[in-house]
């Protein structure tokens, strides 16, 4: 399966200087054989600097969080239309940050996701437990109910153009990571649930995986079967260190 490397949820950093070192950095970096696809989430301000640098080159880009709704009287959010006017492909939904500090309920999850497709955008919905779940075996237990709230909302069929990313709360910026075992153990595990609803978009679909993922992680995790890529944060805030990771996906 065509690998997708997400180079940089950037979270809150950022500056016009360190945008444009960093695509330019990866589109140096990056060549025409075309393994994989590269995207990257910058926050919001930069949406038009790498829709600049970057339009016309195989990298696609998104953006981190987005409102449900269309337009209206919503201060300081963000629709889906006004990221497609900045060049978007793909937006993330339902990233750990935004649940535990932003109040993002599944619901609301699921209704981003639900605005994503509609609007022809990419989502890339986020799931994954917290230490204290991990912790008490209950990784499955939470991932199916992120995970049936977008699919009583949208369906089986709103995934059919979506990308999974699981990102196990415990190990994002902790230095900690699943095992390649273990990762590829909740991938399968997420892609057999599919599969009991459609092979066909479970064959197709793309799971990533986030959590400290580094240049000398990479190959072995790539290498499992059910790990399509990466959703790599720290990591990608330097193009080198995350072109460190580009070169291994490609062993």
């Amino acid at each position: 399966m065509r690998k997708i490397l997400v180079a940089g949820n950037w979270k809150m950093h950022g500056s016009i200087a360190m945008t444009e070192e960093l695509v330019n950095g990866i589109l140096a970096g990056i060549d025409d054989d075309d393994f994989a696809d590269i995207a990257v989430f910058p926050a919001y301000p930069y949406l038009g600097q790498v829709d600049a640098l970057a339009r016309g080159s195989k990298l696609l880009w998104g953006a981190q969080d987005v409102n449900a709704n269309t337009q209206g009287a919503h201060t300081g959010e963000v629709d889906c239309s006004m990221l497609l006017d900045f060049g978007c492909s793909m937006v993330l939904v339902g990233h750990s940050e935004r649940r535990s500090s932003h109040a993002d309920t599944d619901a609301l999850v699921a209704a981003k996701f639900s605005a994503a497709v509609a609007a022809g955008l990419v989502p890339v919905l986020c799931v994954g437990e917290t230490l204290d779940e991990h912790e008490d075996g209950r990784t499955m237990e939470v991932i199916n109910r992120q995970l049936d709230a977008v699919l009583d909302s949208s369906g089986i069929a709103g995934f059919a153009n979506a990308i999974l990313a699981y990102e196990p709360v415990w190990a994002i910026g902790t230095g900690r990571t699943a095992s390649p075992a273990q990762a590829q153990e909740i991938h399968a595990n997420i892609r057999t649930k599919f599969a009991a609803m459609n092979d066909t978009i479970s064959d197709e679909m793309r799971i990533l995986y986030g959590g400290s993922v580094n240049g000398s992680n990479a190959a072995e995790l790539f290498t499992q079967a059910d790990i399509d890529g990466g959703l790599i944060g720290g990591a990608a805030l330097k193009s080198e260190d995350f072109l460190a990771i580009y070169d291994a996906a490609r062993r």
